[in-house]
C-alpha cells in the first residue's frame, strides 16, 4: 500500500517530486484496476501542485461527492454523465492543500445497499464492503494513498475492515457535507481511508484545520472499555478472536482494559437508527423515487417503498431515543477514555451480492462520535477492531487506535 505520510516525507526531503508521487498511483492503477474495479474514472493528466501540505497526494473521491472536473454519477444510471459546476466543499479543501483529486471511486447507488462490481483486492472472490466500496478497495490495492467515503450506517468502517486498512469516521459534521449527495442528513458523515492510522490522522488534521488531531503525543495509559454490542447480534468466532487479540495488545502497551456493559437506552437508540435513516432517505431521494422508481436498485427501491409508511410520530420517537442515547453515552465516557468493539461481524462475505452487515457500526454513526478501524494481523481475509471516543474527541480516538495498531504489529 501507499502511505500518505511516507510519500509526504519523501517529497519534503526532495527524494520524490509531487509529480512522481502521483505517477506511482497512476502506475498502480494501470496494474490493478482492471481486476479490482475500484474506480469509475480517473484523470490521465492531472494538474499537480508543486507545494502545499498534501502536494503529490492523489485522492479517490467517492462518486456521490461533487467534482467540477469529473462527472458525479451517484452509482446510478439516473445520473449518467452528470457534471456538477462546482467541487464539493471537501474537494475544494483538498485542492487548497495541494492534493490531487485523481479518481472517482465506485459507490453503491446513492450510497445504499445495492452492491457494486468492485472486488476485494485481498481476495477478488469477496466483496470489499460498501457503500464506499471503491475508496476502500483502491487504498487496499495500493492505487491511492487517501480516499474519501461516507458513512450513514457502516460505509467507512466496515469496508476498511474488510479490506485490511485504516479508516476514520470523524465526529458528525467535523468535515463539511456541502456538495455530497444526501441519504440521511442526521447521519451522513464524511470519512477517510488510508494505509494506517497515522495516515488518516494526518489527513483529517489538515482537512479539518485541527492540528491537535495529528497524533501529537502518546496516549499514555488510556482506559479502554470493551463492548460487544449484544443488541447488534452475534459475530463470527474469528471476529471475537481479533477483538481479544486487540485487548491483549492494548494491555501489553500499558492500557487499562475492562469489559463494559452499555446501558439499555443505547440498545433502544440502536433500534432507532433505521427509522431515522429511512425517513430521511425517503425525503432526500424523493425526486429519484417519484421519477425513476424503476431505475432504483433491487434493495434501495423496496427500502424506499417501505419508508413511505413510516409516520412522523415514529420518526420523532426515534430522534428522541437517539437524544437519550447521546446523553447516556456521555456518562459512559466518564468511566473510560475510549471504547473498543468489532468493526464488522466477521470477514468480507464471498461473492458480490452483499456488502455485508453494518450492525456493529450503526449505533456509533447515530451517536455522531468518532470511530477508527484498525486492522488485526492474521491469516486469511482481514479483520478489524473499532476504537470509539466521545463526540469531538477525534484526536483521542486516533491516538488510542495508533497505540493498538503499533502493539498489534510488535
Amino acid at each position: 500500500m501507499l502511505s500518505l505520510v511516507d510519500l509526504r516525507t519523501r517529497i519534503a526531503s526532495g527524494a520524490l517530486s509531487p509529480q512522481a508521487a502521483v505517477a506511482l498511483c497512476q502506475e498502480a492503477i494501470a496494474a490493478r484496476e482492471a481486476e479490482v474495479g475500484a474506480l469509475v474514472r480517473h484523470l490521465p493528466d492531472p494538474v499537480v501542485a508543486a507545494s502545499g501540505p498534501l502536494a503529490g497526494i492523489a485522492v479517490g473521491i467517492k462518486d456521490i461527492i461533487d467534482t467540477a472536473d469529473m462527472p458525479t454519477e451517484m452509482g446510478s444510471a439516473i445520473y449518467a454523465g452528470w457534471r456538477p459546476k462546482a467541487d464539493a466543499a471537501i474537494v475544494s479543501r483538498l485542492r487548497a492543500l495541494g492534493a490531487v483529486p485523481l479518481a472517482k471511486t465506485t459507490t453503491c447507488p446513492f450510497a445504499g445497499l445495492d452492491p457494486t462490481g468492485t472486488r476485494n483486492p485481498r481476495d477478488l472472490r469477496h466483496t470489499p464492503g460498501g457503500s464506499s466500496a471503491g475508496s476502500a478497495a483502491a487504498v487496499a490495492a495500493g492505487m491511492l494513498p487517501l480516499a474519501l467515503g461516507t458513512q450513514t450506517g457502516g460505509s467507512v468502517i466496515r469496508p476498511a475492515a474488510y479490506c485490511g486498512i485504516a479508516a476514520v469516521k470523524p465526529s458528525f459534521r467535523l468535515l463539511p457535507m456541502v456538495g455530497v449527495k444526501t441519504f440521511s442528513w442526521a447521519l451522513d458523515t464524511l470519512g477517510l481511508f488510508g494505509a494506517g492510522v497515522r495516515d488518516v490522522a494526518h489527513a483529517l488534521a489538515l482537512l479539518a484545520d485541527r492540528p491537535e488531531i495529528d497524533l501529537p503525543q502518546a496516549p499514555g495509559a488510556p482506559r479502554i472499555g470493551v463492548v460487544r454490542q449484544a443488541f447488534a447480534g452475534t459475530a463470527e468466532a474469528d471476529a471475537y478472536d481479533a477483538l481479544a487479540a486487540a485487548v491483549r495488545a492494548a494491555e501489553a502497551a500499558g492500557a487499562s482494559v475492562r469489559d463494559l456493559a452499555l446501558p439499555d437506552v443505547l440498545a433502544e437508540a440502536f433500534a432507532a437508527h433505521g427509522i431515522v435513516q429511512d425517513v430521511e432517505a425517503r425525503q432526500a431521494l424523493a425526486w429519484e423515487y417519484a421519477h425513476h422508481r424503476a431505475a432504483l436498485g433491487p434493495m434501495l427501491g423496496p427500502q424506499l417503498d417501505a419508508a413511505q409508511g413510516i409516520g412522523a410520530a415514529d420518526y420523532d420517537r426515534a430522534r428522541r431515543s437517539a437524544h437519550r442515547g447521546r446523553r447516556a453515552l456521555k456518562d459512559v465516557f466518564g468511566e473510560v477514555d475510549v471504547l473498543l468493539t468489532l468493526s464488522a461481524p466477521g470477514r468480507a462475505p464471498a461473492g458480490l451480492t452483499s456488502t455485508g452487515a453494518s450492525t456493529f457500526n450503526r449505533l456509533w454513526t447515530l451517536m455522531g462520535v468518532p470511530c477508527v478501524t484498525v486492522p488485526v494481523p492474521g491469516p486469511g481475509l482481514p479483520l478489524g477492531v473499532q476504537v470509539i471516543a466521545r463526540f469531538g474527541d477525534d484526536g483521542r480516538a486516533l491516538s488510542a487506535a495508533a497505540m493498538i495498531e503499533a502493539a498489534l504489529a510488535a
